[in-house]
């Protein structure tokens, strides 16, 4: 049976082959190129990828991901679509869906949104919990560093605090917009904002959401 990870990972490769190498992304700096190579290192140079949170392994990773970046792009492609390989922890099902579900949808979006006309996924009730129930329990990571109080609302009224703090801005909606917001996409969600207006302003603009 498919997983959440699984399918979102195969959408993603799709995507990043229909781009083609040189197309934008919404991680800045990036084009497609360097966000497949980013996919790749993360699954299969964990010496490297642990420079995401490892100040002094940051210059390695970004070495190491560009040379992955100069890679054939066909190639990078291919390996973010057969997975990771056979000894990673990747492999395990309920690794691969604890960690790659919100990192693969959202990079995805990434590419998607990137695109001057876009429109949002409807997505499936099932995979909307799946990634409410990722948001509840990372919501205080993801905005840790917001710079005012942080409450995030889904339509059917649950919410979850990002962070505390006065003044408070509601951020309301569908948990895969919700997600893009909290990983610091908040120009590309479609979620609308309750609050201060110079709270609201200071959040959209703040580059301090996410890990």
């Amino acid at each position: 049976m498919s997983t959440h990870a699984k399918r979102e990972r195969l959408l993603l490769a799709d995507l990043l082959e229909a781009a083609g190498p040189d197309a934008p992304t919404l991680c800045e700096g990036w084009l497609t190129r360097d966000l497949a190579a980013h996919v790749v290192v993360r699954e299969r140079r964990p010496d490297a990828a642990a420079g995401t949170v490892v100040t002094a392994l940051k210059a390695r990773l970004d070495r190491v991901q560009a040379e992955f970046a100069e890679k054939p792009y066909e190639e990078l492609i291919q390996l973010i679509r057969t997975g990771p390989p056979r000894m990673s922890p990747f492999t395990i099902k309920q690794v691969d869906e604890g960690a790659n579900i919100v990192e693969f949808y959202v990079h995805a979006e990434d590419v998607r949104r990137a695109q001057p006309e876009w429109s949002a996924r409807e997505l499936d009730p099932v995979f909307s919990e799946a990634l409410w129930s990722r948001l509840e329990k990372g919501a205080k990571l993801l905005g840790r560093r917001a710079p005012v109080g942080l409450v995030l609302r889904r339509p059917n009224g649950q919410t979850a605090v990002a962070h505390r703090g006065t003044p408070v801005v509601t951020v309301s909606g569908e948990p895969g917009e919700l997600t893009m917001f909290v990983f610091g996409r908040q120009d590309q969600a479609k979620v609308e904002l309750d609050g201060e207006q110079d709270a609201i302003d200071r959040l959209h603009e703040t580059k301090q959401l996410g890990i």
